[in-house]
């Protein structure tokens, strides 16, 4: 009897310990909407996968593979799931045929990753779909995208006559906080959320950050957090409501907040662009040897994108160069990429503080005027206007593009992220 009980006791902490690591090897489950809807799309993905393709191709259960694939990688912002994405359509146009469901599925991969040639090769396949309002709200992108500012708004305009859903809601919003009035864009983006289905929470939250970013825009931090917190009770767990959190605390200087959300979410979503953010925050704060490992993590990154043909962080590189490195000749390299390939005042500013940078200060006015006459209204291009002007004899306009800017937002000096 004394011998037994000490093997009992052996045999119930064997069974204990078997039991404790059963239990931890198993994935935690999904409690965060994002990592719910994330795992559903995941199991949707795996009960597809083998299927999808398989002699004789089901279209429904192809094409709806593909979608999946295609949420999974706006999802998770990861360029692996976007490759795999444009794999899978391209392999259902050769075995399905040239569906239009899978060629404004392709445009709108090739435009999210401003391939805008393609992406009008793509919609030019869809001319018998030309009033379709998703091909008129997409065209009016690329005309966005192109510089051609009046085309993109009558698109947009055109698009919500014909289907007035949030999303083509929110591009309008978009165009009229660039180029119009803030608070008539906050005006559409609530119409968008009144369009937004409740089970698309996701998209609900999207728009509160739109709405958060015009009011950080202006100086008006309490109202950003407001909608920021929004988002993140509307969709938990998003990586993207993070991000736009860690930027208002840095602009807020509580730092450590700031610095430690950064960390959370390149683990959860290591893209170049935040791994940079979190360099330009440390760089901000005055820590050049913390900011240094990541803006070579950064750097590696969209070299090695650019190097696989990659052309969606060409603005990234110029903008790094330009402020980071401040090689002003590399700077132009990147920027002049960018702009061959969309011409607007996002890539033009992008040029004109590159030249600036190199010294080239008479072209670099050259370039911002252009971006001027535009028409956009933002306090940080007004800013790099006023230091072009200055730099290049221009004292007067400089000093009426910096009360300009302090109009906008009178802290526009402080940390911000170049989306």
């Amino acid at each position: 009897m004394r011998l037994l009980k000490p093997i009992l006791i052996i045999i119930f902490a064997a069974c204990l310990l078997f039991l404790w690591a059963g239990l931890s090897s198993r994935k935690p489950n999904p409690t965060t909407d994002y990592e719910i809807e994330l795992a559903r799309i995941q199991g949707d993905i795996a009960a597809l996968k083998d299927g999808a393709f398989a002699a004789p191709v089901n279209i429904e259960k192809a094409t709806r593979f593909i979608h999946r694939l295609y949420h999974q990688a706006t999802l998770t912002g990861n360029s692996a799931d976007l490759k795999l994405t444009e794999t899978a359509i391209d392999r259902a146009i050769r075995e399905i045929g040239p569906l239009a469901d899978l060629y404004l599925l392709k445009a709108n991969l090739n435009f999210r990753l401003h391939r805008l040639e393609k992406a009008k090769r793509d919609l030019a396949t869809l001319a018998q779909f030309a009033g379709n309002a998703q091909v008129v709200a997409m065209k009016a992108g690329i005309a966005l995208q192109e510089g051609a500012y009046d085309a993109a708004k009558q698109g947009y305009q055109s698009a919500i006559e014909k289907n007035p859903t949030w999303d083509n809601l929110a591009r309008l919003a978009y165009w009229e906080s660039k180029f119009g009035d803030p608070d008539r864009a906050d005006g559409l983006y609530q119409q968008a959320q009144e369009e937004i289905p409740a089970q698309e929470m996701r998209s609900y939250a999207w728009v509160e950050l739109q709405r958060g970013l015009l009011d950080l825009k202006r100086g008006r931090y309490e109202n950003a957090m407001a909608h920021y917190q929004e988002a993140g009770k509307a969709y938990s767990g998003y990586w993207l409501v993070d991000e736009h959190i860690a930027e208002l605390l840095g602009t807020q200087r509580k730092f450590d907040e700031a610095v430690a959300l950064y960390r959370k979410v390149i683990e959860r979503a290591p893209r170049p662009e935040f791994q940079q953010a979190l360099g330009d925050l440390f760089l901000f704060m005055g820590k050049a040897d913390q900011a240094r490992p990541w803006h070579e993590r950064a750097e590696a990154a969209y070299l090695e994108s650019a190097r696989r043909g990659d052309v969606h962080y060409y603005h990234h590189l110029a903008v790094f160069y330009a402020d980071v490195r401040q090689n002003g000749a590399e700077a132009v390299k990147w920027a002049h990429k960018d702009v061959e390939l969309r011409p607007n005042f996002v890539t033009q500013e992008g040029l004109a503080w590159a030249l600036y940078r190199n010294g080239q200060f008479a072209a670099a006015l050259d370039t911002m005027e252009m971006v001027l006459s535009s028409g956009v209204r933002d306090a940080h291009i007004f800013f790099h206007a006023a230091m072009i002007c200055l730099a290049a004899g221009r004292t007067d306009d400089g000093k009426r593009m910096l009360k300009a800017a302090g109009e906008i937002n009178p802290d526009y000096e402080n940390f911000h992220v170049h989306r």
